[in-house]
């Protein structure tokens, strides 16, 4: 991802896939399947500015696994890759 930089506090994420079976063991069809609120940070913009005009730095950085709410983000191909940007403010946390 070269030639892509997110603005203010805008942040691009990979969707990680989803468990393929239910804990009992069923196999669940693509069809079913809810899309991932789990993914990794691709690239981040360089925050936003404050009200006296600082800027200030993102909490998140490339490679941070995050959770997103279900509805977060816009959907979009980048170099035929299918990513997300959303705000940082969609992002309710970062794993591990």
């Amino acid at each position: 991802m070269t030639n892509f930089r997110p603005l203010h506090d805008r942040v691009v994420v990979r969707r990680l896939e989803g468990e393929q079976k239910t804990a009992g063991g069923i196999i669940i069809p693509d069809t079913a399947k809810e899309k991932p609120m789990e993914g990794e940070i691709v690239s981040v913009g360089p925050g936003a500015r404050n009200e006296q005009g600082q800027l200030v730095a993102l909490d998140v950085k490339a490679g941070d696994r995050v959770l997103f709410g279900k509805w977060s983000g816009t959907e979009v191909k980048i170099n035929g890759e299918e990513l997300l940007i959303m705000k940082e403010s969609d992002i309710m946390g970062v794993i591990g």
